[in-house]
């Protein structure tokens, strides 16, 4: 039995202060449609943009995740997202009032609880998940840091970190199913290093930074100037280095907290694959950056690896409906009924076929000596299959009639000529709401993509 997407019950509000801009931060997660992911909504600014936590908007990664569209940006954003990674949250909303979320203790834990507080419901639609059949991998080589994916039964991830510190040495972490990370992994702290908090108060970049959100290691000698600076800086009246070689501000969850917080960061920057992954991944010396750049690689793969994975039917066998079942339900008829036979079906999918033969009219004017189907007409093939889809949640459809709203992001990939057999898909991206039908629909022929389009239909009562 599939599993179903997930979003949250409830809508839960919590409020902190952002590390780098020291702003006090008000953050909501809000329940969020079928197929939404994650998405920031920034309520701060007029017209209350938004934000898919999406690869492709990732600008940089000095000092976190960070996400820009269109000039809006989002901060350090991956402590969030591998919360709702963790709790096998699909789809979530995250308005919040500034560009980046509140730090809390610089883990995931207070996030973790907010989001099973609010609850989690099941959403009427299967999950997307990638499935990895071949080795995926990223190397930097300037850092060394790399990245691989391959097959496994579930979603693992295991970091191996080593800074080239005595103080840190080499550190690994593992999580072997994604039910474990509340307790494995969630309150793993952000971590640093002194020379790197020191560079950070010279130019004032951790403004929301205490003692209590961050572990930091101690690779240098702490000198009488530096000490000063730190106590001035998080309100203390002494600091000290334990026998560890961190600042006293805190004790260990774990001896390798700071492995289990890079795993932490990579769950959190792989969200932005945008699907779930089934698969295991390795990191050696992780980072934002690599990170990222996998995630921006892996998407890409799923992108070409979905337009090339041509549907296979059987079109030998009898199909769902025929041309004569087809006209009951459409109002369309020839020369523009655009489809022979509906060979699937369902709630959210719908799958056609046509015969492309040289007697259509179009032909004729398009173009003599060398015709090619017009895109226009893929456009409106798909469109009539969604028809289909739109028209089979009434009882009388042959009362109704189906008219574009909107089409956006339409691409031809190939051109389709006489002879071809063209096979339309088309899947919803939301409910289907007062007849409103809202629809990705491809094209295939001869086993590759020739059409794609995101449309949009609403059947209107014949008066």
């Amino acid at each position: 039995m599939s599993k179903k997407q997930t979003t949250i019950k409830n809508e839960i509000t919590l409020s902190g202060v952002g590390l780098h801009t020291g702003n006090e931060v008000t953050m909501t997660f809000k329940p969020a449609p079928i197929n939404n992911g994650y998405s920031f909504v920034r309520v701060d600014l007029e017209g209350k943009p938004t934000i898919e936590a999406k690869a492709e908007y990732v600008t940089n990664t000095q000092r976190g995740t960070n996400l820009e569209k269109k000039g809006v940006q989002i901060q350090t954003s991956e402590h969030v997202l591998a919360a709702a990674v963790g709790l096998d949250i699909d789809n979530l909303i995250i308005e919040i009032n500034a560009s980046e979320p509140p730090i809390m203790d610089g883990s995931s834990k207070f996030f973790v609880k907010a989001l099973e507080t609010a609850g989690l419901v099941e959403q009427d639609a299967d999950i997307k998940e990638y499935v990895v059949k071949d080795i995926i991998s990223f190397k930097d080589e300037e850092s060394g840091s790399e990245i691989i994916l391959m097959p496994a039964d579930e979603y693992q991830v295991t970091t191996m970190v080593d800074f080239g510190t005595k103080i840190l040495g080499t550190q690994n972490a593992t999580l072997t199913k994604i039910s474990d990370f509340k307790e494995e992994i969630s309150a793993a702290r952000t971590f640093s290093f002194l020379h790197e908090i020191e560079m950070l108060l010279e130019n004032n970049l951790i403004k929301g930074g205490d003692l209590n959100n961050a572990i930091v290691y101690v690779d240098k000698e702490l000198s009488d100037t530096t000490m000063e600076k730190l106590k001035k800086a998080f309100k203390k009246d002494n600091i000290a280095v334990k026998s560890n070689g961190i600042l006293d501000n805190l004790n260990l969850h774990w001896a390798n907290e700071a492995a289990r917080h890079k795993l932490l960061d990579v769950i959190g920057d792989l969200a932005l694959v945008g699907t779930r992954i089934k698969g295991k991944v390795i990191a050696n010396k992780p980072g934002h950056l690599v990170n990222t750049l996998f995630a921006k690689k892996l998407a890409k793969i799923i992108k070409l690896e979905k337009r090339n994975n041509v549907p296979k039917y059987d079109l030998d066998q009898p199909p769902l409906m025929d041309i004569h079942q087809i006209m009951d339900i459409l109002p369309h008829r020839p020369p523009f009924l655009l489809i022979d036979r509906i060979i699937e079906l369902s709630d959210t999918h719908v799958v056609g076929m046509k015969n492309v033969t040289m007697n259509e009219n179009f032909f004729v004017g398009h173009f003599p000596g060398a015709p090619v189907m017009p895109g226009v007409l893929q456009v409106e093939a798909m469109a009539q299959c969604g028809g289909v889809l739109v028209l089979n949640t009434v009882p009388d459809p042959e009362n109704y009639l189906t008219y574009f709203m909107k089409m956006d992001n339409v691409k031809f990939k190939q051109k389709v000529l006489p002879g071809d057999t063209l096979i339309f898909k088309a899947e919803l991206i939301g409910p289907i709401r007062r007849g409103i039908c809202h629809m990705q629909s491809y094209a295939y022929a001869n086993g590759k993509l020739v059409c794609e389009a995101e449309l949009m239909a609403q059947i209107s009562k014949v008066k």
